[in-house]
């Protein structure tokens, strides 16, 4: 099973996705495959807007540190998280998201 942990109550400072969800072998898991393409996309656009706003680290997992928020940011922050949350719907046995 993916799990995601997002950490803030008021500001998101820190999401974490880890596990595989074992829908399907690897290389086959189209629920893998979408958290990877959300989580990439999302970073990557956070970045290109502003470089200084995330940090991440690929280290076991993915683990995305939000350093700065503006408005455009935290809608990338949302909309990631809101992405997230409609595979969880479709899919509860493979990934779950938790909100430290």
């Amino acid at each position: 099973m993916i799990k995601v942990n997002i950490k803030g109550k008021d500001v998101i400072d820190k999401i974490t996705v880890k596990g595989h969800s074992g829908y399907a072998f690897e290389g086959q898991d189209i629920v893998c495959a979408a958290v990877s393409s959300i989580v990439i996309t999302s970073v990557n656009a956070m970045i290109r807007i502003d470089s200084e706003a995330v940090n991440f680290d690929e280290n076991n997992g993915v683990t995305i540190n939000i350093l700065k928020h503006d408005e455009t940011i935290d809608k990338l922050i949302l909309n990631l998280i809101e992405l997230l949350k409609e595979l969880e719907k479709k899919y509860p046995k493979y990934i779950e998201i938790r909100r430290c």
